[in-house]
């Protein structure tokens, strides 16, 4: 089983957003370390929980610390940019760490300031062209313009010897629709749809036609939020920074995270008490446990879908505690170290 990080730049209470860049990096290095496949950098855009606003920038800067995982955005959100600056800017990344970068595209909506902050065009309403801003990109980086294209014969760099794996994230049928049309990977996020996975996982599976982007067979990840401590009680605690984080975004649309002693104090009965495996057949929305209890968990949620591989994110608040659970994760999966 392989398995991967997204890394949101988590800025820890009462640190600042510099550090959570630096605990970015660091978690890089020590997955980089402990045989992670790959780290993928989020983007959000002025949140005050996660630091990576910018995916591109950290994954320049984890190729230049790392040495064999795999580095990618988790995900460049398209409805915001140009396919062109997207595909040249991940081909780039591509030539300076070859077979190592990932270009992981999705989109969302960061409420109407942002939104309209991010557009170029600010006369006309945004677009509603996803599919056409992720086929363009591919279009780009695979030279599959038809011939009568005003792009077509203009490579990127002619002399790139490899390109980007190219990955559709999604928590929606669509998402799966979208990438197995285009034949390409598709990662979808469990922690935001947990009861979507498996229907949207075997759909693509199923419709997957390759179409000569890279890929001649299906390849499908499921992220889940995943926190392992010691003993169940532990991790219990450490859950509970996650379980307010969402509570607080349900009752003011915005917030920092809080730590796990705080966590504690806010939440209520019965959002303390969601369930962190699964109970009659219902996936959790949040993945904790000991080693043991998690890798039950997570082993069937793999069955389940036919995932190809388990991509982990995880809102624990201190960093320190934050690596600890991937090492345990790592251990439970008999992943090899690298050195």
């Amino acid at each position: 089983m392989k398995l991967s990080i997204i890394e949101l730049g988590t800025v820890a209470p009462g640190s600042t957003e510099p550090q959570g860049l630096a605990d970015a990096l660091e978690t890089a290095r020590h997955a980089d370390a402990a045989g992670f496949h790959r780290v993928w950098f989020a983007e959000h855009h002025l949140s005050r929980m996660g630091a990576s606003h910018h995916p591109e920038l950290l994954i320049a800067a984890a190729g230049m610390q790392t040495r064999g995982i795999r580095i990618g955005s988790g995900a460049v959100l398209m409805n915001h940019y140009s396919p062109f600056k997207v595909a040249e800017m991940f081909a780039q990344l591509e030539a300076m760490f070859p077979g190592r970068v990932d270009l992981g595209m999705g989109r969302a909506t960061a409420g109407p300031v942002i939104d309209m902050a991010l557009q170029r065009d600010r006369q006309h309403p945004a677009q509603a062209d996803h599919q056409q801003q992720v086929l363009e990109t591919l279009a780009w980086l695979y030279g599959a313009f038809p011939a009568d294209h005003p792009f077509a014969g203009n490579p990127l760099i002619p002399s790139l010897a490899g390109l980007p794996q190219t990955w559709l994230l999604g928590s929606s049928p669509n998402g799966s629709n979208l990438a197995a049309g285009l034949g390409i990977g598709y990662t979808f996020a469990g922690f935001i749809n947990p009861a979507g996975a498996v229907p949207a996982l075997r759909h693509y599976r199923t419709q997957f036609q390759p179409q000569g982007f890279g890929l001649t067979s299906p390849r499908a990840i499921l992220a889940v939020n995943v926190t392992v401590a010691e003993t169940s009680a532990q991790a219990q605690r450490l859950v509970g920074s996650a379980k307010a984080f969402y509570a607080r975004l349900r009752r003011s649309g915005g917030a920092q995270l809080p730590a796990a002693d705080e966590a504690e104090r806010e939440l209520t009965t019965t959002e303390r008490e969601q369930p962190t495996s699964i109970v009659d057949g219902q996936w959790p929305q949040f993945v904790a446990g000991s080693p043991d209890e998690v890798r039950a968990t997570l082993e069937q949620m793999i069955e389940l879908s036919g995932a190809d591989e388990l991509m982990v994110q995880n809102l624990i608040a201190d960093p320190d505690d934050r690596r600890h659970s991937h090492t345990l994760l790592a251990e439970m999966f008999g992943l090899s170290p690298r050195h």
